[in-house]
């Protein structure tokens, strides 16, 4: 099978990618800083410490592990942090991804798959959205990811750089069988805060009840990791097969509030979930959801967890172990 680098592998969404990549029989390296990666998310073999700064080591890396495409999830990801430190994000998601570019151009390898996000729509005109709907930014996190999804349509132009950019929306829910769950270090994504919640009895803020939804709280398409996972391995299987550059949204294709995740949470687990209101927190679109459909017939992918309370139900047993 194809030698495959996953970058950023020891994350989140990266090492569920990892994990369903190895059950494939592919040859997976990882490179990951550790940053915020977890060193026994992925087995020690396939594990590379390196920064992806230093060019010339992952530029190495790639011609001693005869790497035939890459898989690139190594950014950070926290909108509201990105709105108060911009200079970071930009340094490290956009100068960090022309690092790896150039190790690759040098190393002879063409072939990418980008971990890009629905942040790059800002607050869209309608949804569900479409790829063709215009790239505007409202955060610094957005503005890095599309800036990148750029310089890739230069670099196929110049290069050949063959590239899949998959725009997706909130991944979330977690692999007990793989050991694999969020760990976020602060974690800021909804699911698992609301989980803590219930764990520890400390209330959980909801920001924003005034959007401009039915229930005033924000709307979000979320997407279990696994079925991320597929996502780029189809991608990865498109471009090993001589497929052209091309972006697509990953997604269910239905939003839910903020109020209804934690009813599913509530539902899940039992029990009630603490929680207070605080204002709308800044960069953070009213609602987000996705057409995928170009992605389901272009690439045969289609979504498997599709009910938000078995998404919930997965990621459960692992933050009642990481909050007790």
């Amino acid at each position: 099978m194809s030698n495959i680098l996953v970058t950023g592998g020891a994350g989140y969404i990266g090492s569920h990618t990892v994990y369903q990549l190895v059950q494939r029989g592919y040859n997976v390296t990882v490179l990951d800083d550790l940053s915020t990666g977890f060193r026994d998310a992925v087995p020690e073999p396939q594990l590379h410490i390196c920064s992806l700064f230093d060019t010339e080591q992952v530029t190495q890396l790639l011609i001693r592990q005869q790497i035939e495409a890459v898989v690139h999830f190594a950014a950070f990801i926290a909108v509201g942090e990105s709105t108060k430190e911009p200079e970071r994000y930009f340094t490290n998601n956009v100068s960090g991804s022309l690092s790896l570019f150039s190790a690759m151009a040098a190393a002879g390898v063409n072939k990418l798959v980008f971990s890009s996000t629905a942040a790059v729509y800002g607050n869209p005109v309608s949804t569900p959205i479409p790829e063709t709907a215009a790239i505007a930014p409202v955060n610094p996190y957005g503005e890095t990811k599309a800036t990148v999804e750029r310089a890739l349509g230069w670099l196929d132009q110049c290069r050949g750089l063959r590239s899949v950019r998959l725009r997706y929306f909130n991944a979330c829910g977690a692999n007990p069988e793989a050991g694999l769950s969020e760990r976020h270090v602060p974690e800021t994504h909804l699911i698992p805060l609301l989980l803590k919640a219930v764990v520890t009895g400390q209330p959980m803020t909801i920001f924003g009840t005034d959007y401009p939804t039915p229930d005033g709280t924000c709307i979000r398409d979320y997407i279990h990791v696994d079925d991320l996972a597929k996502a780029h391995i189809a991608a990865i299987d498109h471009l090993l097969g001589g497929g052209s550059s091309e972006v697509f949204n990953v997604g269910t294709g239905h939003g839910f509030s903020v109020r209804e995740v934690l009813a599913a949470v509530e539902a899940v687990t039992g029990k009630p979930v603490p929680h207070v209101f605080g204002d709308r927190r800044e960069g953070d679109p009213a609602e987000l959801v996705a057409d995928s459909s170009k992605l389901q017939q272009r690439l045969g992918w289609s979504p498997e967890y599709t009910s938000l309370e078995r998404i919930v139900a997965s990621a459960w047993p692992s933050e009642q172990r990481r909050w007790a």
